[in-house]
């Protein structure tokens, strides 16, 4: 199927420090190339892959598993690693939690994350019922576009897929359970206002990786989708700072 040149995957040469970005659940490239290109302006290089079903129509991504998207992510990190001596890895949303598994899966070679609006838990009762209503239903209305800033839309899918967003929150259940093998210098930003993603993700996150250099930044002026916001200048900027602060140091900081 034709991909939207918006959507196609994103690279661009740079240094020997790499960032690998990874967009969201039934998001795109789109949403994560101003920062890619801003990174890149850095003289980092960049590469930001597109997940196995998004960018075309749900009902491909309905085919597509987390494992699919993971297995992606983590291709994605071999290309930045053929040509870098480290790799940041940075995530939106889903994005973040597919971040959080690379660095509990690869530890040696993530130097460090950037996560923004992270999902890895819910405590949306609705979706136990996933199990049988992915086998009734294929898609929902989902929340497109949670952006304050006005005339902004994320490019992504208006339907949210059933037997994907099961897998995710197969996704979801190994990271959170794994956090602990997180050991890589932390930045995560996390929006006041967010109707896609609840507090308890941030503060697992917070509370269980064994990172020693962890900071939360707090969005005051964003919704979801922080990378297109109104903050979005502002995280572009402490991304760049924080990848040019743990730069060389060999990505682990546990005792």
């Amino acid at each position: 199927m034709p991909l939207n040149p918006d959507d196609e995957p994103y690279s661009a040469p740079g240094g020997r420090t790499g960032v690998l970005l990874v967009h969201g659940f039934t998001g795109s490239p789109a949403s994560m190339r101003p920062w890619g290109e801003q990174l890149a302006g850095e003289g980092l290089a960049v590469e930001i892959p597109r997940l196995p079903g998004h960018g075309t129509t749900w009902q491909e991504m309905n085919r597509s598993r987390w494992t699919d998207w993971y297995a992606e992510a983590s291709r994605g990190l071999d290309l930045l690693l053929a040509r870098c001596d480290e790799v940041f890895v940075a995530g939106l949303s889903m994005g973040g939690g597919l971040a959080l598994r690379l660095a509990e899966e690869r530890p040696d070679d993530v130097a460090g994350l950037v996560l923004v609006n992270p999902s890895v838990a819910t405590t949306d009762r609705r979706l136990l019922l996933l199990p049988v209503l992915k086998r009734l239903r294929g898609s929902v209305k989902g929340i497109k576009s949670d952006i304050k800033k006005a005339d902004v839309d994320e490019p992504g899918y208006d339907r949210v897929p059933l037997k994907a967003l099961d897998s995710l929150r197969a996704l979801w259940k190994v990271t959170a359970v794994d956090l602990p093998k997180v050991t890589a210098p932390l930045l995560l930003f996390r929006s006041v206002e967010d109707r896609v993603v609840q507090p308890l993700s941030a503060q697992l996150i917070l509370q269980r990786v064994s990172s020693r250099d962890v900071t939360e930044r707090v969005l005051d002026n964003s919704y979801h989708v922080a990378v297109l916001d109104n903050d979005a200048p502002s995280i572009f900027a402490q991304s760049a700072e924080f990848i040019a602060k743990h730069r060389g140091a060999g990505g682990s900081d546990a005792v």
